[in-house]
């Protein structure tokens, strides 16, 4: 008698697909059938398409093509599959084959081929992407590093260029008394000695005016904290550009499809994307930051001339693209006037980037026939003015870097005047570029290097001159093609005031009264200054290398 269904053990013993070749099949008892020999078309089916768990939602299909198979009684024992050319003697086997992704795939591949079926990827191309994820993470891993590296480059090239500095004069000082010990006093009578050759150069080391110069700096050079916080809004900010830049390309692409296929297999990725690149500027992009310094700026070039719809667009998908890598809070704020947009920070301390989009294409000639020109600009584009401004500090970035940052204390100068800028409101109407291009000219054209007290003598010596007012020599703009003068912000009374306050700063530098200037109080006297004194003064600091112990308490009893 054939084998039963219901006899069968809970494994769902089924007899092989090669048993329908018999007509009439032959009596088979239980414990005779090895476990090697049976096996389930549903196992195989379900290696080929996707996990139980999957096919819940899936609805079976092709019941017309699955054939029951009776025997003699008229009993079905097994059911066999057209489209596969399968057989299986289960009801649930053949569920799970309607649902299966091998009997899908002939359906639809000989009845419908309009079937969806989930394509499943094959070991090679899993293994592809595994590579290119790891990739993908490599990369942003060596980014991070990379981004790292450089904060802490900027970091330790700041304290390298002060250890150096003091350890010169820790060195020239030290060499100082060294020989000072060493040369014996010339012999009253009989030959004269050996002439001795200059050993360093007249400069006293370590004066007054270098230690309250590098003092003022260190104090007010921003603290790690906000060091901390501008690398990280910049940072998100330019990762976060670069996805908007992406997402924009991969529109124009789309829309470049639905016109012509053709043109854009011919357009290069560059060619193609609308934002260009971003660029750091004006005091980030110069290592001019102060403490207190909250707003930094960017860049943003575009390929074609910037218009309000732009700009607005690009607003919109940046705080998008923030949350997809970053957890900090950012607010974006759009001003269409100002050509620019503000992200603002949330943790403190609160930093805000403004983000200023241009274009090269705006500092063009304009075409002699302007009704021309006029109609092929968009009608929302952005202020002219404007962005020629923001294309000049983007010129003065690189002149600055190239030119500037290579010269000894001239940053550690420039940082000091921008704070006496921002306490004095005389120096506030200076401009930042006109004191710049000053300071790098003062301090390029001496024969030697400077120490920070020589150097901004030096500055202020060249601003008492009168080489800000009208008449004077005046400061050429080397960023621009034409002759410009880059005083010529300044009106005629605050170039007086200027200078006039550059005078008077001069009397208190020579009066040794720098820590009037700098706004600080006075550093107490070093050791070696007051060993180099000939006569000691209590509660004043004047008084060195004066030739006549006499001729000095003779001034001091007319002074009140």
């Amino acid at each position: 008698a054939p084998v039963k269904l219901e006899e069968a053990k809970p494994s769902v013993v089924k007899m092989d697909a090669l048993s329908s070749r018999t007509s009439t099949p032959a009596p088979v008892k239980l414990e005779e059938a090895k476990p090697s020999v049976v096996k389930m078309d549903a196992l195989s089916d379900d290696e080929d398409g996707d996990g139980t768990g999957a096919q819940g939602d899936i609805q079976p299909v092709g019941h017309d093509y699955v054939e029951e198979v009776r025997n003699d009684d008229g009993k079905v024992i097994r059911f066999h599959c057209k489209l596969c050319e399968c057989s299986f003697n289960d009801p649930n086997a053949k569920d799970m084959h309607l649902k299966g992704r091998r009997h899908r795939l002939q359906y639809k591949k000989k009845v419908n081929p309009d079937l969806p079926v989930e394509i499943k990827p094959s070991n090679r191309a899993r293994k592809l992407l595994e590579v290119k994820l790891r990739k993908q993470k490599q990369k942003s891993v060596l980014k991070r590093q990379q981004e790292d590296e450089q904060h802490w480059h900027l970091e330790m090239s700041r304290r390298y260029e002060e250890d150096m500095y003091w350890r010169r004069m820790e060195d020239e000082q030290l060499y100082w008394v060294e020989m000072r010990h060493r040369m014996a006093p010339p012999p009253l009578m009989g030959r004269p000695s050996i002439p001795v050759p200059p050993l360093l150069p007249v400069r006293r080391p370590d004066s007054p005016d270098d230690r309250h110069i590098m003092a003022k700096h260190s104090a007010i050079y921003p603290v790690e904290e906000e060091l901390q916080a501008v690398q990280r809004i910049v940072s998100h900010s330019e990762r976060a550009l670069k996805l908007v830049s992406d997402s924009l390309l991969e529109k124009e692409a789309c829309a470049a499809d639905d016109d012509n296929n053709d043109v854009t297999d011919k357009l290069s990725e560059s060619q193609a994307r609308v934002l260009k690149g971003v660029m750091r500027v004006g005091i980030l992009a110069k290592g001019l930051l102060l403490r207190g310094d909250r707003n930094v700026q960017l860049i943003l070039l575009a390929a074609k001339k910037p218009t309000t719809s732009l700009l607005r667009t690009v607003a919109e998908q940046l705080p998008k693209q923030l949350v997809t890598f970053s957890e900090d809070q950012y607010e974006v704020q759009v001003h269409p006037e100002e050509a620019n947009i503000v992200i603002f920070s949330s943790k403190e301390p609160k930093m805000q980037v403004t983000i200023t989009l241009t274009s090269p294409v705006m500092r063009e000639d304009p075409v002699p026939n302007m009704e021309k020109a006029s109609e092929k600009d968009p009608p929302d584009v952005l202020s002219r003015t404007k962005c020629l401004e923001y294309l000049a500090s983007l010129r003065h970035a690189k002149w600055f870097q190239a030119r500037a940052n290579g010269l000894q204390t001239c940053v550690i100068i420039i940082r000091v005047l921008r704070d006496l800028c921002q306490r004095v409101p005389t120096w506030g109407k200076m401009p930042d570029w006109a004191m710049e291009l000053l300071v790098e000219k003062a301090i390029s054209s001496a024969s030697g290097p400077l120490s920070p007290g020589e150097a901004l003598r030096r500055v202020l010596e060249c601003i008492a001159t009168g080489i800000l007012l009208p008449d004077g020599p005046g400061l050429l703009d080397p960023c621009e093609k034409g002759q410009t003068d880059a005083l010529g912000s300044m009106s005629k009374q605050a170039r007086e005031d200027v200078t006039a306050s550059a005078q008077h700063a001069l009397r208190l530098l020579a009066f040794r009264q720098i820590h009037k200037v700098l706004g600080m109080g006075s550093l107490p006297v070093s050791k070696a200054g007051a060993r180099n004194r000939k006569r000691r003064r209590d509660g004043s600091d004047a008084g060195e290398g004066e030739a006549d112990g006499k001729k000095d308490k003779k001034d001091d009893s007319h002074i009140p």
